[in-house]
């Protein structure tokens, strides 16, 4: 059985991927700049306190970001000054 345990460095490449996959989602639904850089820092949020989770929960979390969500981020991040 594979670990769940996995490193973030082994999988950088397929990650990137998958938050540019989701960044071309949102440009096709009219937000036109978002970036991977973008995708991964509105997931990557939930992770600061119990750093990085199985690896199916993070494919899972990027797939299902709704545009929602990621404006929800944007909108408390210029709030607290963080864009």
């Amino acid at each position: 059985m594979e670990s769940e345990q996995w490193n973030h460095d082994q999988h950088s490449e397929e990650i990137e991927a998958m938050c540019r996959s989701k960044a071309e989602e949102f440009r096709l639904l009219g937000y036109e700049y978002v970036t991977s850089k973008d995708i991964w820092d509105c997931i990557s949020r939930n992770y600061d306190k119990e750093g990085l989770p199985p690896l199916h929960k993070l494919v899972n979390d990027i797939y299902s970001l709704k545009a929602n969500s990621y404006m929800n981020y944007l909108t408390i991040a210029a709030y607290r000054g963080l864009n």
